[in-house]
């Protein structure tokens, strides 16, 4: 059967906090500084419900493969332009990663953005998560800039 990208409703919301949950499993060795225990990144039901923002989701035989959201950020004073599209919770379960699902959601998340006249678009990735940044990549964002960090709570300065 042919994937059906479509705007997630509430009625998905369980799966796609089954979703955050994987994402957060998958990015936890890549962050230190991700609190152990019970976490949730996202309200996704305000994704959802906002006109600023919306989730997309890939659907195959009445099961969800795919998410990611697009939401309408207003960016520094000092920039080119006054709002951003920013991306995220892009998330793939490995049992259908490349059957090119993340690059659906990526066309609608752009298309989404575009016809509201928001043409710049951000989002963070992880270093390390190679696969992830290739996957962006192809899909035309470039490397900007990077976030640096440490922590000095044991260091002698």
């Amino acid at each position: 059967m042919l994937p059906i990208v479509r705007l997630a409703t509430l009625e998905d919301i369980p799966i796609l906090l089954e979703f955050e949950q994987g994402l957060i499993k998958a990015e936890r060795p890549m962050d230190p500084t991700i609190k152990d225990g019970n976490i949730s990144y996202y309200s996704i039901s305000d994704f959802i419900k906002n006109d600023d923002s919306d989730v997309y989701v890939v659907e195959i035989d009445n099961s969800l493969v795919a998410s990611g959201y697009a939401r309408i950020k207003p960016d520094r004073h000092y920039l080119k332009h006054d709002k951003i599209g920013y991306l995220g919770f892009m998330f793939v379960p490995e049992e259908h990663r490349g059957n090119g699902y993340n690059k659906l959601i990526m066309d609608a998340l752009l298309k989404w953005c575009k016809a509201r006249h928001i043409y710049e678009i951000r989002l963070d990735v992880y270093d390390v998560n190679t696969s992830a940044i290739r996957a962006y990549e192809k899909a035309g964002l470039k490397k900007h800039m990077i976030n640096m960090r440490m922590n000095i709570e044991d260091m002698e300065i």
